[in-house]
C-alpha cells in the first residue's frame, strides 16, 4: 500500500527545511514569495494534506467563534446568524451562538477558555470589564460600548428614525410620537436622539406624552398602545424603535377597534422577516441584517487567519426607509 505523504516529502522536493514547509503553511505572510511558491507546488504535486485536528490541537485553537445575543427569541437576529454561519463555515470555523442573557453568570471565561477563537458581540450591556478580560478577538455587532477601543459594525440609527419623522410630516403628521426601547441601551439612544432632532429640524414640538416607554418587544408595544390611546389629546403617528414593538401597537390597536392607518400611522424599524407580510404592511426603517452579518464576520475571520489586527472604530452602513401600508395622511 502506498503510503501518505509526509511533511519531510514536501521539504525534500521543494528543496527546503520542514519548519519552513510548516511555516508556509500556517504562516504564508512569514515566508518569502519564491519560496512559499516551491512549497505549494510541492504539497499539490505530493498530494500532502495537513492534519488540521493535530495542527489546531498544537495551536491550541478550538476552530470556533461564538455570536453573543441578547434575547435569541428576538426575531431580528436571524438572518445575522444564518450570515455569520456561512462567512465562518466558508472558512473552516464552527459558529457558537449563544444568549447573553442567559449565560451572564459565565461571561467572563467565554472569551479565555480557549473553547472560541474570536467573539461576535450583539449586546453592548455585557459589562466593559468583562469584554476587556477577554483574551480573543472581539467584533461588535449593531451595538457598541462607549469609551472602549473596540471594532463594531452597525447601521446609521440616527438617519433610519429621521427617516421615519420626515415620511410622517411629509404626509401632513404634526403630531408624532416615540415608543422606545430599553433604557440604558445604545441603540435606545441613538434613536431617541434621531426622533428628537428630526422633530427639531421640522419645527415640530414634542409633548411629554408623545415619548413613550417599551423595551423592542410586541408586549411593550401593546401597552404603549392602551397609554397612547387613552390620552385626550393623542398624536395621529407613531415612531417605534423596533418592529416588535410596532407589531405589538398595531395588534393592540386593532383589538380596541383603532384602525392602522386610517386612525393612526406606525412606522417601525428592523425590516424583520415578517413586516411585509403583517395586516397592514409595515412601515419600517430596513436594516441589511445579513450584510451586517457577513462584513462583522468577515472581519473577524481575517483577524483569525493573519489578516492583521482588528482595528478599532464605528463602520456604518446606511439605514434605508420602505414605504408600506401601515402609514398613509392623516385622516
Amino acid at each position: 500500500m502506498t503510503r501518505k505523504p509526509r511533511i519531510a516529502d514536501v521539504a525534500q522536493l521543494a528543496g527546503v527545511s520542514t519548519a519552513t514547509v510548516s511555516r508556509a503553511l500556517s504562516h504564508p505572510e512569514r515566508v518569502e514569495g519564491i519560496t512559499r511558491s516551491r512549497v505549494l507546488e510541492a504539497v499539490a504535486a505530493t498530494g500532502y494534506r495537513v492534519n488540521a485536528a493535530a495542527r489546531d490541537l498544537r495551536s491550541r485553537r478550538a476552530r470556533a467563534i461564538t455570536l453573543l445575543a441578547p434575547n435569541l427569541a428576538n426575531t431580528f437576529f436571524s438572518r445575522i446568524v444564518a450570515a455569520v454561519q456561512d462567512v465562518a463555515g466558508s472558512a473552516g470555523l464552527v459558529v457558537q451562538v449563544s444568549d447573553s442573557q442567559v449565560e451572564a453568570a459565565r461571561l467572563a471565561v467565554i472569551g479565555s477558555d480557549g473553547r472560541t477563537d474570536g467573539i461576535l458581540l450583539l449586546d453592548g450591556a455585557v459589562d466593559p470589564a468583562i469584554v476587556a478580560g477577554w483574551a480573543v478577538p472581539v467584533v461588535m455587532v449593531c451595538e457598541w460600548q462607549e469609551g472602549m477601543d473596540l471594532c463594531c459594525f452597525g447601521t446609521d440609527n440616527i438617519g433610519g428614525i429621521g427617516q421615519a419623522v420626515d415620511h410622517l410630516a411629509g404626509l401632513g403628521h404634526r403630531r408624532i410620537a416615540y415608543l422606545g426601547g430599553p433604557a440604558g441601551n445604545v441603540l435606545s439612544a441613538a434613536r431617541a436622539e434621531g426622533y428628537e432632532a428630526a422633530m427639531r429640524r421640522i419645527g415640530l414640538t414634542v409633548a411629554a406624552t408623545d415619548r413613550l416607554p417599551g423595551d423592542f418587544t410586541m408586549r411593550s408595544g401593546a401597552a404603549a398602545a392602551g397609554r397612547w390611546a387613552a390620552s385626550p389629546d393623542r398624536a395621529t403617528a407613531m415612531v417605534c424603535a423596533s418592529d416588535e414593538s410596532a407589531i405589538g401597537f398595531v395588534s393592540e390597536c386593532d383589538r380596541m377597534g383603532i384602525a392602522c392607518p386610517r386612525d393612526v400611522s406606525v412606522v417601525g424599524f428592523d425590516d424583520i422577516e415578517f413586516s411585509d407580510r403583517f395586516i397592514p404592511p409595515l412601515t419600517t426603517v430596513h436594516q441589511p441584517r445579513d450584510l451586517l452579518g457577513r462584513r462583522a464576520a468577515t472581519l473577524l475571520v481575517e483577524a483569525l487567519t493573519g489578516g492583521g489586527p482588528l482595528r478599532p472604530g464605528r463602520r456604518m452602513l446606511p439605514s434605508r426607509l420602505i414605504v408600506r401600508g401601515s402609514t398613509a395622511a392623516p385622516s
